[in-house]
């Protein structure tokens, strides 16, 4: 039998109850992981404040999130990811590995450009523009049909890609990496700047429209209120 077990933070970012998981694209990215794997875990919410007793025992130091795996402590965040890919893997687990490398690189840098869009406004058309580009760059991804979905022995071209998510229809690590801080940036940019994603980018859309449908990423979003609530300092100390 495994025993793996999840810490998430709650305060802050928090959940305002304390006891909610809050405003952690890292901790949903790993809740994300896991629950596509299929595996059963508990979830242990930590009050930054107050931080229990057996947390300064298991991780001195150390800042969730962090998973406990048959006892054993993985506190680096790519390490848990890359463990439980190497762990729990074929034949009874999925791998979630994207085929194309590229699926993961592409929005790599869109959660900087958000976070440098947010602590800038409203004198922030640079910034804007930056973000907007990050965006661009994502739904020309999308929207650009992967290799396998080219037949060469047939005379259709397929111009634009019909596929759910960033590496086919099945979700993968590199959309629980990118699905929480694209659900950050709708919000939040929308709380705080009154900035919506394009609707000419249909396929960032497509591909959200899609996510939202499946539980794995609609159950583990925090509320909407608990990611304004994380930007509100934000948003208050901007001139």
């Amino acid at each position: 039998n495994t025993s793996l077990r999840v810490f998430s933070p709650t305060d802050p970012p928090a959940g305002m109850d304390g006891e909610n998981v809050g405003n952690c694209p890292f901790c949903q990215r790993l809740f994300m992981v896991l629950w596509l794997k299929g595996v059963r875990f508990t979830v242990t919410t930590v009050d930054m404040k107050k931080k229990p007793a057996e947390l300064k025992d298991l991780a001195p130091g150390t800042n969730p999130p962090f998973l406990l795996y048959n006892g054993e402590l993985k506190t680096d965040f790519l390490k848990i990811e890359e463990f439980l890919e190497q762990t729990l893997a074929p034949p009874r687990y999925p791998q979630l590995s994207p085929a194309n490398k590229e699926s993961f690189d592409v929005g790599a840098d869109i959660f900087a450009k958000f976070s440098a869009f947010i602590k800038n406004s409203p004198n922030n058309s640079v910034h804007e523009k930056a973000l907007l580009r990050e965006f661009k760059r994502l739904d020309d991804y999308l929207n650009a049909p992967l290799p396998e979905e080219i037949d060469h022995n047939s005379t259709d071209d397929v111009l634009v890609s019909s596929r759910k998510f960033l590496d086919g229809n099945r979700l993968t690590l590199a959309d629980c990496n990118l699905l929480p801080k694209l659900n950050v940036i709708k919000v939040a940019a929308k709380k705080y700047c009154d900035f919506d994603i394009p609707a000419d980018f249909t396929g960032v859309w497509r591909y959200l429209r899609n996510a939202y449908e499946r539980e794995e990423f609609s159950h583990t979003c925090p509320a909407d209120a608990e990611i304004e609530r994380a930007y509100l300092s934000v948003a208050s100390k901007r001139k």
